[in-house]
């Protein structure tokens, strides 16, 4: 492997973790644009399952889908590096700011400036939702629209537990995926 790969999967993970507020779902789509579309190492399909895998690992989703990308990039090492890319950042602000609590707490300005970056934040979200819903739309399989309608009505409409409808997801997919894998068994045999 390339040093330059190993240095741009620490870099990218460390600028985009140094300059994101919002936690993993703001720097989750901001991965997926450097590594899918920027870089093109990872295909839209990986990413989608990588950020699937994420969410559902303990954690925080932000590390887990570097700890994905870096593995697949560049095996145990790429996923070093883009651990300490992805924990760094929040590591040296969060000392920093410990330091100046007391200054920040009370300040009007830093308040309005935080309160302006949360309607930055939901629209990054929102982008989020909207493209990979679509993409799930594009591919035009039934299964998978139906569970995303599905998913979103439960917790939005009836308040369903997330972790259920991640191990609700979890398990349909599995047997659709048996299914193919019995449905192309049978097709070679015949």
């Amino acid at each position: 492997m390339e040093k330059n790969t190993y240095r741009k999967l620490f870099w990218s993970t460390f600028y985009i973790s140094a300059f994101t507020f919002g936690g993993g779902f703001v720097i989750v789509p901001l991965l997926r644009k450097r590594f899918v579309d920027d870089l093109k190492w990872i295909d839209e399909n990986e990413m989608l399952d990588m950020i699937a895998i994420a969410q559902s690992s303990p954690g925080a989703i932000a590390v887990n889908t570097s700890i994905l990308i870096g593995y697949k990039v560049a095996g145990a090492l790429g996923a070093a590096l883009t651990i300490l890319g992805t924990v760094l950042p929040p590591f040296i602000i969060l000392s920093v700011i410990s330091f100046f609590y007391a200054a920040f707490r009370d300040n009007e300005i830093i308040g309005a400036l935080l309160k302006g970056m949360q309607a930055g934040v939901a629209a990054v979200i929102a982008e989020v939702v909207t493209s990979m819903g679509a993409n799930i739309i594009k591919e035009k399989n039934t299964l998978s629209t139906i569970t995303m309608i599905a998913a979103f009505t439960a917790v939005y409409f009836f308040k369903v537990n997330v972790v259920l409808i991640i191990i609700a997801c979890g398990l349909l997919g599995a047997l659709a995926a048996m299914y193919r894998k019995r449905k192309k068994l049978r097709e070679v045999q015949e």
